[in-house]
């Protein structure tokens, strides 16, 4: 079979498939990465939130492939634990507004080097995390400020598919994706 290969891969610049292919952490915020940043209320104040199918997916097909996935999150939901419980996501850090904090001490706990980290996040409590890693992304919905540090801005927003851009990025870079997405494609 000829190598698959992702419509945006021609808009991925060399210099970043290159920090692409030696991530072995990918370190996610929730809001506004994982989810569109809006919380929902029910009239009996039940909090309600959306995560994208497509990002589950692509989350499976890096860990698959052997990256590992972490979560750190400044707010904490059980929503968000019944989620990456459902994605087999072992390490979620919720209430951690410290970030950058936090992913030293999954640097610790893993031994990863920041090189070999990719983090994702939206706002202002992610930035020291994404100036910290290797690979520092963030969503065109993001602050400003954020994605003026971050190494590359997805295509796509927080909670619409941001999360599985990331992942064909790394897939690709790590020389990953045909093998994930071929099981798909055998009769």
């Amino acid at each position: 079979m000829d190598e698959l290969k992702s419509p945006l891969q021609k808009l991925w610049p060399e210099s970043l498939l290159r920090k692409a292919a030696g991530i072995k952490l990918v370190a996610l915020d929730v809001d506004g990465i994982m989810s569109d940043g809006k919380i929902y209320f029910s009239a009996n104040g039940d909090e309600l939130k959306g995560f994208n199918i497509l990002d589950g997916l692509g989350l499976k097909q890096l860990m698959a492939a052997g990256i590992t996935v972490a979560v750190i999150t400044g707010r904490s939901s059980p929503l968000t634990e019944k989620r990456m419980n459902d994605l087999k996501i072992t390490y979620l850090m919720q209430g951690r507004e410290d970030k950058k904090i936090a992913l030293q001490e999954l640097v610790s706990t893993l031994g990863i080097a920041p090189e070999n980290i990719a983090y994702m996040g939206d706002d202002l409590p992610d930035l020291p995390a994404i100036r910290y890693a290797g690979l520092g992304v963030t969503v065109p919905n993001g602050y400003w400020l954020v994605k003026e540090h971050a190494d590359y801005c997805t295509h796509a927003t927080g909670g619409s598919g941001a999360v599985r851009e990331l992942c064909d990025l790394l897939l690709t870079a790590g020389g990953h994706l045909n093998a994930t997405l071929t099981p798909y494609l055998e009769s």
